[in-house]
């Protein structure tokens, strides 16, 4: 068994260094890294210049992120020079997330274009404020680009809110100019190098998590599709330290506050019947615009938000099913969005989508953009239905805007189930008919009886 347990040891061992060998002949020749801080989300793209040593083309390219930021990462994307998606494979290993993308063939040296996003990786400092303190954040990376192979060059511009920054890392050179602050250029840099960077600056863009979407779309073959998101919200950045003062909200004047008055949604140019209330009834500080590629709403709560406080309401439209639902002879496929735009720059830690399918639909196959969570099939009931409406469900945690994105379901439905509901009203009918025609013509008096037993 040690035999086995040693023979195993030095064919990992014996892979390992193979793999190492092939990776060395790889160099970051150029890494140019851009950082941008100016909202609630964290947004970091590079454009990397590769080289091979020997000159020849390479397949392959490894792009790792840390562990300890493995939990906040959002989104991760990646393009060839030609603006080409490249496909990530993502695999765990104790260095942080590994991402393997397969490069364009006949160029020994690519350019890779990698954009990732991650989500509450600003933290408040302080993290409770008083209703007129300014609102001041930190944010924790390192100067140095993190990769598995040496880096000949490289520089990073990082994107602040403001101007008003508190402090940074005067890791050298490092230059600050009014929202901008540059590292770099560094030469040679080792691979799997760190060099701590904190930058503590003003930010007052709007912190708002949803903490919870649960999105119900109701398909009807009779020419409307129905969605209703319930959505539940929360002021993620400062808290609000002591009491509101409503006196001292509307005194001031101050364009930036830490506070959210109204965000804007963004519905499908088709919405119709757009209604927006909460547990108290429709809001009506609310204003709607027809765009021309869209609906935008501008959603005022009945009070603003400030840290720590959170909102719950219900949104509802309608749109014509002609342009979602396609059919070709039983064979349906509704392509909707996963869900809509709910305010710039969003964070949502959980969207639940829920699809009600006409009853009698069968085979149903549901087509992610992404990897999402399947939940269990159930069955809906509403007026005239016998066996129930399926319902598909599916949730994804962690999405960003990046993830706007159409799923794609397909099912079979027969047509003649649309006679369903139209031939039990005319079933109900008839029996009604029938049973009131009987009632009519039977007779209940006992005035014969009782005249028969007077003459006797």
């Amino acid at each position: 068994m040690n035999r086995k347990l040693l023979s195993l040891a030095v064919f990992a061992a014996v892979i390992f260094c193979a793999q190492s060998a092939i990776d060395v002949e790889i160099e970051n020749k150029n890494v140019d890294r851009t950082i941008d801080l100016a909202s609630q989300l964290v947004k970091i793209s590079y454009k990397i210049t590769l080289e091979h040593k020997t000159k020849k083309p390479n397949s392959s390219y490894l792009f790792i992120v840390p562990n300890d930021e493995r939990e906040r990462l959002a989104f991760v994307s990646a393009k060839d020079s030609s603006k080409k998606d490249l496909k990530l494979t993502e695999t765990a290993s104790p260095k942080g997330a590994t991402f393997s993308m397969s490069l364009p063939a006949g160029s020994a040296n690519p350019v890779v274009y990698i954009e990732t996003v991650f989500t509450k990786s600003l933290k408040p400092h302080p993290t409770a404020i008083s209703q007129t303190d300014r609102q001041l954040v930190q944010y924790f990376g390192s100067v140095y680009f993190y990769s598995p192979f040496k880096t000949v060059t490289q520089k990073t511009t990082v994107h602040l809110s403001s101007r008003n920054v508190e402090s940074f890392t005067q890791f050298k050179p490092a230059v600050h100019s009014d929202t901008t602050i540059t590292y770099g250029p560094y030469d040679n840099i080792a691979a799997f190098s760190m060099e701590p960077l904190t930058i503590h600056f003003e930010n007052y863009t709007p912190f708002m998590t949803v903490t919870k979407l649960e999105r119900v779309i109701e398909v009807s073959h009779w020419g409307n599709i129905a969605v209703e998101e319930t959505i539940d919200i929360v002021h993620s950045g400062a808290a609000l330290k002591g009491s509101f003062s409503r006196y001292d909200y509307q005194k001031d004047s101050r364009s930036n506050q830490a506070c959210v008055k109204s965000y804007k949604t963004l519905l499908p140019a088709a919405a119709t019947g757009v209604y927006y209330r909460d547990t108290n009834g429709n809001i009506s500080t609310s204003a709607m615009r027809v765009l021309k590629d869209s609906v935008e709403l501008d959603l005022r709560p009945r009070f603003p938000l400030f840290g720590g406080w959170k909102t719950h309401y219900t949104l509802g439209y309608n749109v014509p099913s002609f342009e979602y639902l396609f059919q070709t002879g039983d064979n349906y496929l509704l392509k909707m969005r996963v869900l809509d735009h709910i305010f710039d720059d969003m964070v949502v830690d959980e969207v639940i989508t829920k699809i009600i399918l006409p009853e009698g639909s069968t085979n149903i196959k549901l087509i992610a953009p992404y990897t999402v969570t399947r939940h269990a099939d159930s069955l809906h009931y509403t007026y005239l239905d016998t066996f129930g409406r399926p319902v598909i469900a599916f949730s994804k945690k962690n999405v960003v805007e990046n993830h706007i994105s159409d799923f794609n379901l397909k099912y079979n439905f027969s047509r003649v189930m649309m006679l369903q509901e139209p031939l039990l009203v005319v079933g109900f009918l008839w029996v009604l008919f029938v049973m009131v025609i009987i009632w009519m013509r039977l007779d209940f008096s006992i005035i014969k009886e009782k005249e028969h037993l007077h003459k006797d």
